[in-house]
């Protein structure tokens, strides 16, 4: 039987009571983009409480990156074949409709891993460097 995903996981995180294995990135994006017809599960007991979050991220079940491999968007390091990765992934983010409220929740969440709403690691910290530098030059 596979582990269920808790209702709301963290990477890390084990899987369910009793799991002796942590929420590995496949796990954690397939909780992620989990829907009403692929629902999450706790202690093998259905969950669906309704959240505050539910109205906010609906833009999740239009994404392109829903059906594909999780494990594409979460590249091991920066250089050789990780470039490769982060270039297939970023072209699922090019055909996608929900590009931009994906980025925006990756900067609002301050996802540190893998390739969100179109920007890679480096990408987005450098945005978010880049940001920080107009604010201030703004407020001074």
């Amino acid at each position: 039987m596979k582990p269920q995903v808790k209702a709301t996981p963290r990477l890390g995180d084990f899987t369910h009571l009793g799991a002796s294995q942590p929420l590995t990135s496949r796990q954690f994006v397939k909780a992620f983009t989990s829907t009403p017809e692929r629902p999450l599960y706790d202690d093998y007991r259905r969950v669906r409480a309704p959240s505050e979050e539910q109205g906010t991220m609906d833009w999740r079940h239009r994404a392109a990156c829903r059906d594909e491999d999780p494990e594409l968007f979460f590249p091991v390091g920066n250089s050789g074949p990780a470039l490769l990765q982060i270039a297939e992934a970023k072209a699922v983010c090019r055909r996608c409709p929900v590009t931009s409220e994906c980025l925006a929740w990756a900067l609002e969440t301050g996802q540190d891993a893998g390739v969100w709403g179109g920007m890679s690691e480096d990408e987005r910290r450098a945005l978010k460097r880049r940001n920080a530098r107009v604010r201030a030059r703004s407020s001074a």
